[in-house]
């Protein structure tokens, strides 16, 4: 296995002491990204939220700072990313704010129609079934609700031939901002939109779940 392979496997899933220092640098390195992401949505105090991906658990730190009065949900298939992301938001979950805990975006552990915003940082490159995946988010979304998807890579930005390149060494779902949009529409989304930082190299994928079913046919 590549050098490279091996470093997006440690992002992809972290585990041991590459994994933690994995963790603390990704909630340094993401935090600006995140807060840009962030600022093309409005969170109600009573917001009911998911972080697919919580890695560190800053994103869910953000998020409960701004749902004053509702509840956060962190998702990681790495049990090293939950033990780092509950110390994050340690203070959180006493109040019962916030809960993180282990599972695939593949299979979430939550009913149909329970949150107003599912949330996903740097995470969705790594999914097993990228359409599949985008469904199952829909189905624990409420009608209205909100899926943002935020990334740093993306075909087509301003380091498209780095991002190529390792999209061919690596099995990550590398997008264009079309392909983005696309796979937003196909899973059932409305009112979606992409939005690009391209100074900074960055990209930011929004869709809403129907409040009615769309006709078939």
């Amino acid at each position: 296995m590549s050098i490279v392979s091996k470093l997006m496997n440690q992002c992809k899933k972290p585990t041991g002491w590459l994994g933690r220092f994995n963790l603390w640098t990704m909630n340094r390195r993401h935090s600006k990204l995140t807060d840009w992401g962030l600022t093309h949505i409005s969170i109600s105090n009573h917001d009911t939220i998911l972080d697919v991906g919580c890695g560190g658990g800053r994103t869910v730190y953000k998020l409960a700072a701004g749902a004053t009065e509702g509840k956060v949900y962190g998702i990681d298939h790495s049990e090293e990313s939950v033990a780092v992301a509950r110390r994050t938001n340690k203070q959180w979950i006493k109040m019962g704010r916030v809960a993180i805990q282990s599972g695939s975006v593949s299979h979430l552990p939550f009913s149909n129609d329970m949150f107003d915003l599912v949330t996903a940082v740097e995470t969705h490159y790594f999914w097993p079934d990228l359409p599949a995946d985008m469904r199952e988010i829909l189905r624990v979304l409420k009608p209205g609700g909100t899926l943002i998807v935020i990334a740093e890579a993306y075909k087509g930005g301003k380091y498209d031939k780095v991002v190529r390149k390792l999209s061919e060494l690596t099995n990550m779902s590398i997008l264009s901002v079309e392909e983005h949009r696309e796979f937003f529409s196909k899973a059932g989304y409305s009112d979606v939109q992409l939005l690009e930082r391209f100074e900074k190299g960055w990209i930011c994928g929004l869709g809403r779940k129907p409040n009615s079913p769309k006709p078939a046919g």
